[in-house]
């Protein structure tokens, strides 16, 4: 069992407050507010008796979240007044395992342990559920020159973490709030009067945002792009339309006062085994919901070895 120096190579990564702040609230939730309790694990084990269990994985996939582990046993050994627990990590985010491989040992007070077991396991099991199913559109897509996107569907309180595990998956994140990046959707169109109303208004109140424009017909994109959007959403367009608005958005491109270069995002009804056929049509990303709102947890255990 070879360690690994870091268990993440993912960049950027997770800022450190913000994995302290999601351990604290996880913890509170689990053992009371602060310092809490855990009845069984204290009633049963002393507090001077130490041990090692391993982090293993349970089912084939990719790992991600490894980086909560150490806060997880911090924390709770702060809060009991414990020795740390020390964590040797075998594999990193991003890792392709198979089931059975270990990716930790972590060595230190069993009270430690088993408290923070479910934190840890609950924090690092979503995240690599989402990097595995980001793991299967990229690998999909491979060659084709559309990348795999996340949205904004994520579980509340999770999104940091989340957007870091398609990352760790091999997709890319784009928009990370509503306070980034303008997304100008049907209703925005409604409430402004018009497309070119709604973005000539977000370019004055926040001329330093990127503006999306959601389209659901080929003349919306182009009425889109006519108005100054740096990029076009393409929302549930069959393939033949998709690839028709790809093409007649492409010609503009390079032309005398026409944009350089527009992202194209295509969205919505999109399965696994249609990745390759909409990334035919010349799109730069596909975004998929399902990789956040719908992946399965990857089965991980902690197991007490000694």
């Amino acid at each position: 069992m070879s360690a690994v120096n870091s268990p993440s190579l993912i960049e950027p990564g997770l800022d450190p407050r913000w994995v302290a702040d999601i351990v604290t609230r996880a913890l509170d939730e689990d053992l009371g507010p602060t310092p809490g309790r855990d009845v069984t694990t204290q009633a049963t084990v002393p507090p001077s008796g130490t041990g090692t269990a391993h982090l293993v994985a349970r089912a084939d996939g990719v790992v991600a979240g490894l980086v909560v582990v150490e806060e997880v046993t911090r924390q709770v050994a702060e809060r009991f007044g414990l020795a740390p627990v020390t964590v040797t990590f075998t594999a990193q985010d991003g890792d392709a395992v198979t089931r059975g491989r270990v990716l930790a040992a972590l060595t230190g007070p069993v009270q430690v342990l088993l408290t923070a077991e479910r934190t840890l396991l609950n924090l690092a099991s979503r995240a690599s559920g989402v990097a595995t199913a980001t793991r299967a559109w990229a690998r999909e897509l491979d060659g084709t020159g559309a990348q795999v996107l996340d949205t904004r569907k994520t579980t509340p309180g999770l999104r940091a973490l989340e957007k870091y595990a398609v990352r760790s998956g091999g997709g890319t994140n784009k928009r990370m709030g509503l306070y980034d990046v303008a997304m100008v959707k049907d209703n925005h169109v409604v409430a402004a009067g018009s497309v070119s109303g709604a973005i000539e208004a977000v370019r004055a109140m926040f001329p330093d945002v990127l503006i999306q424009v959601e389209a659901d017909t080929t003349d919306q994109a182009l009425e889109a792009l006519d108005a100054g959007a740096d990029f076009l959403l393409l929302d549930n367009m069959p393939t033949p339309v998709l690839a028709e608005t790809v093409r007649l958005v492409r010609e503009r491109e390079g032309a005398p006062g026409g944009p350089a270069k527009i992202e194209l995002e295509a969205t919505g009804n999109l399965t696994l085994d249609r990745a390759r056929e909409v990334a035919g049509t010349g799109v730069d990303y596909l975004s998929v919901g399902a990789l956040t709102h719908s992946a399965p947890i990857l089965d991980l255990a902690l197991d007490l070895i000694g």
